[in-house]
């Protein structure tokens, strides 16, 4: 096999974001008179989009879960909060540049596709110095359909003009590799990210890799 393109996710993929979503997310739950949440619990509602992050964090420890109005509300906090710390405490993960380097050197093209909205997106990106690293950028507002629906992954496929048979996804969820099975895409998991707190090694994948350097160095054996 020979790929041609690399599909690779944002959060817990390429970037630690936990520290700045927690403090955003925080910052909501003060304004809506509820109390902090410690950082692993949040990092278990990262990956499924922002306001599937608002609400699973608007549910914690209330009685009942939240209302469309009080959803709305903490999304409109959260938003706010979020363009204030976006990118301020998030780190690339090592690997990351080197693996990047590796796949431009064998000329795979490469796209970030993620469920995060793009006015979050493309400003990390920037921030942590990977946006000139790839063609495209596939947001969780650029289709119709989140991860784990294929739509987003084969959207990236006719951008980057290749099939998903040449095409592997690097993820670390259930919604990456969910998406990629779906899509026909081969995937390789990262075990460092998010997953819900799951273990990546119950997921459907062709192999778990240690760092975006393997993941590269994984697509140009095979």
């Amino acid at each position: 096999m020979t790929y041609r393109a690399a599909l690779i996710d944002l959060d817990g993929t390429l970037v630690n974001t936990i520290p700045d979503l927690a403090d955003a997310t925080n910052a909501m739950r003060t304004q809506m008179g509820l109390r902090p949440l410690p950082q692993d619990i949040i990092a278990r509602y990262v990956g499924k989009g922002t306001e599937n992050l608002v609400k699973k964090a608007l549910s914690t420890q209330l009685n009942q879960k939240p209302d469309h109005a009080t959803i709305q509300q903490g999304l409109h906090l959260f938003n706010q909060h979020y363009h204030r710390v976006n990118g301020e405490k998030s780190t690339v993960y090592d690997g990351v540049i080197t693996g990047l380097n590796l796949f431009r050197h064998h000329q795979i093209k490469m796209a970030v596709v993620t469920n995060k909205p793009s006015e979050f997106t493309l400003p990390l990106l920037q921030a942590c110095g990977l946006h000139n690293y790839f063609e495209h950028v596939v947001c969780g507002d650029t289709c119709s359909q989140k991860k784990p629906h294929p739509m987003p992954l084969l959207h990236a496929c006719n951008l980057l003009g290749v099939t998903p048979e040449n095409t592997l996804l690097i993820g670390d969820s259930a919604h990456d590799t969910e998406a990629a099975n779906a899509a026909g895409i081969d995937v390789l998991a990262v075990p460092y990210g998010y997953n819900n707190g799951q273990n990546v090694q119950n997921l459907k994948v062709s192999d778990i890799v240690s760092s975006i350097e393997a993941a590269a160095c994984w697509a140009t054996r095979h």
